[in-house]
């Protein structure tokens, strides 16, 4: 199974190097605003495109992919809300188990289903600890998980989870307060996390503010993830991004 953009990710987080990665529901944009969020984000080096959402009930997927593709050489990586948010026009896909949630489909019952689905995709594959935080409002993912947030002050609670989902062989850790939370999280659960871990660590959620950004990095995060602001506000790019490299630290 290849791992090119795994094995990137790894060797950016031993030299201390940042990601920044922008989030994209084909739900929300239409190919003007895709043009647009592309060109922002080559302008502003961009690593990644995430691209997926908690429903995605727009069949246009593999369009948004493709278009994004025609424009520019920023890898593309499915972050799906189900196993039908596939796409072979993609680079990678998170394969999210919900190791926050004690729902089993979430956790290996839907992987079984999309597993011989997956696997002729030709994508790679890098599986993914999902933890769901909680970010003071409700957010789709724990609806449609049917699972209980980890409480934002519970710092040993997501520490435990993630060195559980590592050590059940999870290549990347995934903490995300959801689309729209009104508190992100605290710079204090990612040193938390980060420090009892091997594997790179996303954070998304919330983050409104390049300064944010910045001090999640500097806490331990190793890719930020941002969509909603950048929804609202796509010239935030440059500065999310200009925070997010601006946070390298040297080892």
């Amino acid at each position: 199974m290849k791992q090119v953009l795994h094995n990137k990710l790894v060797e950016k987080k031993k030299l201390g190097k940042k990601s920044f990665a922008v989030l994209i529901d084909p739900d929300k944009v239409n190919a003007a605003a895709i043009e647009q969020i592309v060109s922002l984000s080559v302008d502003a080096k961009v690593d990644y495109f995430f691209v997926g959402g908690s429903l995605v009930i727009s069949t246009h997927l593999d369009e948004c992919i493709q278009q994004i593709k025609a424009a520019c050489d920023i890898p593309v990586v499915l972050f799906p809300g189900s196993p039908s948010q596939v796409s072979k026009y993609a680079d990678a896909l998170l394969y999210l188990s919900l190791i926050s949630g004690r729902n089993p489909e979430l956790l290996i019952g839907q992987h079984v289903l999309s597993a011989p689905f997956v696997k002729k995709s030709g994508l790679e594959i890098m599986p993914t600890g999902y933890m769901v935080v909680d970010g003071g409002a409700p957010t789709t993912v724990s609806y449609i998980s049917n699972a209980a947030p980890i409480p934002a002050d519970k710092t040993d609670i997501a520490m435990c989870t993630a060195m559980a989902g590592e050590m059940l062989g999870m290549k990347l850790i995934y903490m995300d307060a959801g689309s729209g939370a009104k508190t992100p999280i605290t710079e204090k659960m990612i040193e938390k996390v980060s420090s009892h871990i091997e594997s790179p660590l996303i954070v998304g959620g919330g983050i409104i503010e390049p300064e944010k950004a910045y001090l999640n990095c500097k806490a331990g995060a190793d890719i930020i993830v941002v969509g909603n602001a950048i929804e609202k506000d796509a010239s935030l790019i440059k500065e999310m991004s200009a925070a997010v490299h601006s946070s390298f630290v040297r080892v």
